[in-house]
């Protein structure tokens, strides 16, 4: 295994909420953010988890860039090495958003 982050999570997400593009692509990946946020928390890089997903850095790298949208499976998998659960929610869509059939 590759060495531990000495990156902080504070530290990474204090530089990220600077930059008004990040905060704005946060919300719409929030996925992938809460991966990335709780891999920094328990001090692992990209490789280390994906080692103990049983996959490769590029998926996790993926992932966490909301580049694909992951299986429900994958994501499962990656909550359980990080020690989370997955929650959804169902959201009322705005009534311009509506689509009538």
């Amino acid at each position: 295994m590759s060495p531990i982050s000495k990156t902080t999570f504070e530290d990474w997400q204090n530089e990220q909420l600077k930059d008004a593009k990040f905060i704005a692509a946060a919300h719409e990946l929030e996925p992938g953010y809460q991966v990335a946020r709780l891999r920094i928390q328990k001090g692992l890089t990209q490789a280390q988890l994906a080692e103990l997903v049983g996959t490769r850095q590029p998926s996790i790298a993926r992932l966490e860039s909301g580049e694909r949208k992951p299986s429900l499976s994958f994501l499962q998998r990656v909550a359980e090495v990080l020690n989370a659960r997955i929650e959804v929610h169902l959201v009322p869509m705005d009534p311009s958003e509506v689509r009538n059939p």
